[in-house]
């Protein structure tokens, strides 16, 4: 595990970002993930919009894709009607049902046809704290302002992603879906210290440090506490 401080000059960069492109992500996975920390999520639907602060990221990759096979992958096996939008453009977000509650949010990444993704772990809600609250009230969980997006269920539910009606969602280009907007924005120039290591929850040698998939803001209150999968 790397790690580095996060200091003044990382928080001042949080405004200095761009609308993501497509060639910004087309890269593996665990190339294009570290460059997603500190960029913004900013979505709107019909009760508010909200933005996010990436702070942590996981990166996955689908069948046949990189050196190593990801056995953590939902791509692992190749395209399903679950997993069809990580085989699809890069941009798009894969939103996809966890333990069938929790809506988690990828960024889909690399060529067509490659079924690279990057879960969004957690963030820190920089606009719109009221609505990401009352969305998880709504779920009859409140927290507090650092939880509101700690974690990737919770990240969704700040967002207002909701499986399946916003699967597929264009982050970069800003098309509507199901009454959601989303965009992606990422720091002018990428944070120069990061940390990395095993996977959160993924079960098997994939969450594991032969697979140092996840990469987060050393020091930020809002990253996600490590907790092994099973037989990790």
């Amino acid at each position: 595990m790397t790690s580095g401080p996060f200091g003044a000059a990382g928080r001042a960069g949080r405004s200095a970002s761009r609308p993501a492109r497509r060639d910004d992500l087309a890269g593996l996975a665990v190339e294009v993930a570290p460059r997603l920390l500190g960029g913004l999520l900013e979505t709107a639907l019909p009760d508010g919009m909200v933005s996010v602060r990436i702070t942590e990221v996981e990166a996955y990759h689908g069948r046949g894709s990189g050196d190593v096979p990801d056995p953590g992958s939902h791509a692992r096996m190749g395209p399903t009607m679950r997993n069809a939008t990580m085989w699809g453009e890069a941009g798009h977000l894969y939103v996809y049902l966890s333990h069938g509650i929790h809506s988690c949010v990828n960024v889909v990444c690399g060529p067509v046809g490659r079924g690279d993704g990057i879960l969004l772990r957690a963030g820190e809600i920089v606009d719109g704290a009221d609505v990401a609250r009352r969305r998880r009230e709504a779920r009859g969980v409140a927290r507090t302002d650092r939880d509101l997006a700690r974690g990737p269920g919770r990240l969704g539910d700040a967002v207002g992603l909701r499986h399946p009606v916003h699967d597929g969602i264009d982050a970069i280009d800003g098309a509507p879906r199901a009454g959601a907007t989303a965009r992606l924005s990422l720091l002018d120039v990428p944070l120069a210290e990061i940390s990395t290591g095993p996977r959160v929850g993924v079960a098997g040698i994939a969450g594991t440090s032969a697979y140092p998939w996840r990469f987060w803001i050393p020091g930020d209150p809002t990253v996600s506490p490590f907790r092994p999968g099973r037989g990790a």
